[in-house]
C-alpha cells in the first residue's frame, strides 16, 4: 500500500492545501509482479472537528483494490461557504477530483468513483455526490449531521450547543431560506428527479444510540417519498468510530465486492 502526501495550489481555496492518498498498487501476484488489475477511487470526507487523516484499513483497499482520497475540509460541512477561498464543495467535487484524474489517472468514470463520510462528511458526502452525480457513482453517508431542518430560521446572536449563528451562516448562506437552498441535499433530489437525471447510489447508517439518528431517519423517508432508491440501515451504536468502522466494512463490500 503506497501513502502519498500531496500539496499543491487550490483556487477554489486560494491557498496552498495537502491532501493524502493510499493507493494499493504494489499487491504482488505470486509470480512476482504487481497486479494490474482495474482500480477503483474512494473520497473519505472526515466530520467536525476532525481532520484529512486515514479512517479506511489498509486491509479492506487492498481486498477490494480501490485508492482512497483524503482531503482536509476544515469545518466547512464541505459545502461553498460565503467567503473568499472557502469553496470546499467545489474544491472535492471538481477541482481535486480533476487533479487526481490528471495526475493519477485515477476517477475516470463515475462507475470507478464513490465518496464516503461520517457525520459533517456523511452530510458533506451526500451533499458532493448529488451536486455532481455525473462524477461519483455511489456515496456512503454514515451517522450523517442532516441538520438543515435544525438550523432552518436561526437568528444573528443565536446558536446551539456546536456552534453559533454566524458559523451556520458561513457554510449554510442565508439561514431563512437554507431549505430550499442548494445546500440542502433534498432540494438537489427533488431536482435531479425533475430533470430524471441519474442519482448516485446511495448507503446510508447510523446508530440507534446517535443524538443524529432522527435526522438520518427523516432523510431516508424523504428518500422513500421520492422513490429514489437507496440503502438505509441502522443498528446498535453511537456516534463513534466504533460504529463507523463496522460499516465501513458492510458498505465496502456492497460498493466494491464482486458483485456489486
Amino acid at each position: 500500500m503506497s501513502q502519498i502526501n500531496i500539496r499543491f495550489f487550490s483556487q477554489s481555496l486560494n491557498r496552498y492545501v495537502s491532501f493524502g492518498m493510499y493507493i494499493p498498487d504494489d499487491k504482488r501476484n505470486y509470480g512476482g509482479v504487481y497486479d494490474k488489475q482495474n482500480m477503483k477511487t474512494l473520497f473519505i470526507l472526515h466530520g467536525y472537528s476532525q481532520d484529512g487523516s486515514n479512517w479506511i484499513p489498509d486491509h479492506i483497499a487492498e481486498k477490494y483494490n480501490f485508492a482512497v482520497v483524503i482531503p482536509n475540509g476544515e469545518n466547512s460541512f464541505w459545502l461553498d461557504g460565503l467567503s473568499t477561498g472557502h469553496k470546499y464543495c467545489t474544491y472535492v467535487g471538481d477541482e481535486l477530483l480533476r487533479y487526481v484524474r490528471n495526475t493519477f489517472g485515477l476517477a475516470q468514470t463515475a462507475e470507478d468513483t464513490a465518496i464516503m463520510g461520517y457525520s459533517m462528511g456523511g452530510f458533506g458526502a451526500l451533499h458532493t455526490a448529488f451536486t455532481y452525480p455525473d462524477t461519483f457513482g455511489k456515496v456512503c453517508a454514515l451517522s450523517s449531521a442532516l441538520i438543515v431542518y435544525e438550523i432552518a430560521g436561526m437568528k444573528e446572536g443565536s446558536g446551539n450547543g456546536v456552534a453559533n449563528y454566524d458559523y451556520y451562516h458561513e457554510c449554510f448562506g442565508d439561514l431563512d431560506t437554507v431549505i430550499d437552498s442548494d445546500n440542502n441535499p433534498e432540494t438537489l433530489i427533488k431536482r435531479l428527479n425533475a430533470q430524471k437525471k441519474k442519482i448516485p447510489q446511495i448507503f446510508m447508517s447510523c446508530g440507534t444510540e446517535d443524538f443524529l439518528l432522527e435526522n438520518n431517519r427523516q432523510f431516508n423517508a424523504f428518500l422513500d417519498k421520492e422513490s429514489v432508491p437507496h440503502v438505509y440501515l441502522e443498528s446498535k451504536g453511537g456516534h463513534d468510530m466504533a460504529f463507523w468502522s463496522e460499516y465501513v466494512v458492510k458498505f465496502t463490500d456492497m460498493m466494491f465486492g464482486k458483485n456489486e
